[in-house]
């Protein structure tokens, strides 16, 4: 998690997944990415998983994420 001003950020590298492989949930400041990618018979053949914690003075209502054209996946948040 990096801070920068009165915004945190959390940044992955999702580049080898397409964006319905990529799930993001966050609950009590806990965000969580999770990755699949499936194979043509339905195995799984790569996965990604990321845990981390927001800071206690993080706004959650103001959570938002975006996604690049380069895969770089960006969890960003306000600070109280």
């Amino acid at each position: 998690v990096r801070a920068q001003g009165d915004i945190y950020q959390v940044v992955a590298d999702v580049s080898q997944f397409e964006p319905p492989d990529i799930v993001v949930t966050i609950s009590n400041c806990h965000v969580a990415i999770q990755a699949e990618k499936v194979a043509e018979d339905g195995t799984i053949c790569d996965t990604f998983t990321h845990k981390c914690q927001l800071p206690e003075d993080t706004d959650p209502l103001s959570v938002s994420c975006t996604l690049s054209e380069a895969g770089t996946l960006v969890i960003t948040a306000r600070r109280h």
